[in-house]
């Protein structure tokens, strides 16, 4: 089929590792895919971790109500960029990746009468009203979001958590398709084994501790480090943080605090298609904290590689792992917690094998690859253009 694709993403992090696999794998299931977003240099193109500066600095000199304001009326921009990539292309379907403000898909859906799949990855009302200084506009913006979800076909939520959310703005149980956030085995499949990944780092007989990404003070590295200087953690484990972020320096003053300032690693932004070779040397992988409606992509980076996880206890956490089979699972509220599960997993090989190897079964006993969630979107757009009149809701 003919899918048109369109988001408002300029972003060089997760999202755009979402966006760019998720294309690449409905090309690879035989669709077409027309791209329609904003125009974005090529020059950092494998980059990833890197803020969206001109955005950023937009935000910072505009009024708040003007920025938001903009971003509504881009809405028409991109309405008008997507009507006539329409009109060319004649698309079976749009897919839409849902940004705040953003109602382009609603508007050509009403226009044109095609249907519209909306992949949403947060709610982001709520995560703006708590982060980034708030909303200026509150009431818009509850307007927006629950206007762009109920013109929705299909609502595509990360997690059984974020469905939640869609449901309380009136969408039906029937329009909402659950579609965790997936992995491309084939980029991971040329990772070295363990042991000479840790070479090529110079942490030969290292207990690797990993994490992957942008590091903030909420991830709780922190606790991790303060852990590896007490009796419990063995004298030969190494954290190897594989990214960036604000929390960095504040970490690595913390480990020349504590004299761990050769056992941590911080490897700096690095190029996406260098990630696979730095999860291969960790022998723990690390999820210390996570945003309670997300479907974390470095989860699905250790899953893949088979690696003994340790992560919160969350019930978006517990959608796809499980204490004790393919997962160390702790408690977020309980102090020691987190530390516990780190000496359980890191005292025990017998474990730590045992979670690796039902790790790397999950990946194909749930399909959490991008080819696999192609084919979901893939069959909810048939079924949308197959049964136009019992499968469709009618845009306000």
């Amino acid at each position: 089929m003919r899918i048109l694709y369109h988001h408002r993403t300029a972003s060089k992090d997760g999202q755009a590792v979402h966006i760019a696999e998720m294309i690449d794998a409905l090309r690879a299931e035989g669709h077409e895919v027309r791209v329609v977003a904003p125009a974005v240099g090529e020059g950092e193109k494998g980059k990833m971790g890197r803020d969206i500066g001109w955005v950023n600095r937009l935000k910072k000199s505009l009024p708040m109500v003007l920025y938001e304001l903009l971003e509504l009326a881009y809405s028409l921009h991109a309405y008008r960029k997507l009507k006539a990539a329409a009109r060319d292309f004649r698309p079976d379907v749009i897919y839409e990746r849902y940004n705040l403000y953003l109602l382009a898909g609603a508007l050509l859906k009403k226009r044109l009468g095609i249907p519209l799949l909306l992949e949403v990855n947060s709610p982001l009302v709520f995560e703006r009203s708590r982060h980034s200084g708030g909303l200026a506009l509150p009431r818009l913006a509850r307007w927006a979001e629950g206007t762009a979800w109920r013109a929705a076909d299909r609502v595509l939520p990360v997690t059984k958590v974020l469905a939640g959310y869609v449901r309380e703005y009136g969408v039906p149980d029937e329009r909402i398709a659950v579609i965790p956030n997936g992995i491309n085995k084939a980029h991971f499949a040329t990772a070295p084994e363990p042991e000479l990944a840790k070479a090529k780092l110079g942490l030969q007989g290292r207990l690797v501790l990993g994490f992957t990404g942008f590091v903030r003070d909420w991830h709780g590295v922190d606790r991790v480090i303060d852990w590896m200087a007490s009796e419990e953690a063995p004298d030969n484990v190494h954290l190897l943080i594989v990214g960036d972020g604000p929390a960095r320096e504040a970490l690595e003053a913390q480990a020349r605090a504590l004299g761990l300032a050769r056992a941590v690693t911080f490897t700096g932004v690095v190029d996406r298609d260098a990630v696979p070779s730095y999860v291969a040397a960790f022998d723990v992988a690390l999820q210390p904290a996570v945003t309670a409606y997300a479907s974390p992509l470095k989860m699905m980076e250790y899953l893949v590689l088979g690696k003994a996880i340790v992560a919160p206890r969350t019930p978006n956490i517990c959608e796809i792992l499980s204490d004790g089979e393919n997962a160390a699972l702790f408690d977020e509220n309980v102090p020691g917690s987190l530390e516990r599960a780190l000496t359980t997993v890191c005292c025990d090989a017998a474990l730590c094998l045992h979670l690796s190897a039902n790790a790397r079964e999950t990946i194909d006993r749930l399909d959490l690859t991008w080819r696999g969630n192609a084919r979901r979107v893939a069959s909810l757009a048939a079924m949308l253009i197959s049964n136009p009149e019992s499968e469709r809701v009618s845009t306000p």
